[in-house]
């Protein structure tokens, strides 16, 4: 497509990925993420009971309602407008839960799904599984707060990001839930000094070009409403290392004392991304990880860290 970079990347299939991974290990929570508006829900529904068994009620799932318009049209199909696309979404998850919940055929007549006798079997290893969304838009908050017990949100700066989670844990109260607040993907540099100052070099050298990330930008800015209008200019420096997201940029103390401040914040865990996964992630693991008790950050108020 002249002109244009489509933003896609080799990875695999997340629920199949989530059934594998979860086979061949004992304690772990692995999330599936599942592109509701592209995956039936009696289909998606399946899928997960049958990962519920073999993890024995360690699968997580990550429900998104759709935003990058790049993949709809790959698929063919025409992407609701934003709020519309919430509402499909709890519309899908709630169809979902009544296969899981239902032990007789019954029939769905609902808005944008209707449905005929339908029934599965067999049930969920437990009830249902843990489940995360990472809307920021009020549509997308809405629906986390009534259904979610994780929520990924964007981090623009640490103040702002404290008033986020005070706001949607209150909100959440009103439903009478709990939801636990996750900052959504950091990308990390924790190397030595001449390697780490200049991140446009880092990220530019390693990760494309300036084209790339405009697209990334305007797919979000047109697709989604995750991040505020005005700060689309001052983070524009952050999409070069992926979706915008609040740099970890330092050696092993200066990280560590930020993944402190996020959990100051009230952010339960963080997700974390490299510029290169094979080089820098074993850095991380010897240096990084085991800082923060030296920095007075305990167990209790530990910031979770997922990659």
């Amino acid at each position: 497509m002249e002109g244009k970079r489509i933003l896609r990347a080799a990875r695999w299939k997340t629920i199949t990925w989530a059934c594998g991974l979860l086979a061949k290990t004992r304690r772990i929570t692995v999330f599936g993420t599942v592109h509701a508006p592209l995956v039936h829900p009696i289909f998606a529904a399946k899928q997960m009971v049958t990962v519920s068994h073999v993890s024995e009620g360690r699968f997580g799932l990550n429900i998104v309602c759709g935003w990058n318009q790049d993949e709809f049209e790959m698929f063919g199909i025409v992407q609701r407008e934003h709020d519309t696309r919430y509402e499909y979404g709890q519309e899908w998850w709630d169809v979902v839960q009544k296969i899981w919940r239902e032990n007789a055929p019954f029939d769905y007549d609902g808005r944008f799904i209707k449905l005929k006798n339908v029934i599965g079997k067999p049930k969920p290893y437990k009830w249902r599984p843990v489940v995360m969304n990472a809307g920021s838009s009020t549509a997308g908050r809405s629906l986390e707060q009534r259904n979610c017990d994780f929520l990924f949100t964007v981090l623009i700066d640490l103040e702002k990001g404290k008033q986020d989670v005070q706001r949607t844990k209150e909100i959440a109260a009103g439903f009478g839930r709990t939801v636990d607040i996750l900052r959504r993907r950091m990308w990390c540099y924790a190397q030595h000094e001449k390697k780490r100052r200049n991140i446009t070099n880092i990220t530019q050298r390693k990760w494309g070009t300036r084209s790339r990330a405009d697209h990334l930008m305007e797919l979000q800015g047109l697709h989604a409403q995750s991040f505020p209008a005005e700060a689309f200019k001052s983070i524009r420096q952050r999409f070069f290392g992926g979706h915008g997201v609040y740099p970890l940029i330092g050696d092993p103390d200066d990280v560590a004392a930020e993944l402190a401040k996020i959990s100051a914040a009230g952010f339960i865990g963080t997700t974390i991304t490299f510029v290169n996964y094979l080089d820098e992630f074993p850095y991380f693991r010897d240096e990084v990880l085991p800082a923060p008790g030296e920095i007075g950050l305990t167990a209790a108020g530990k910031c979770n860290v997922t990659f």
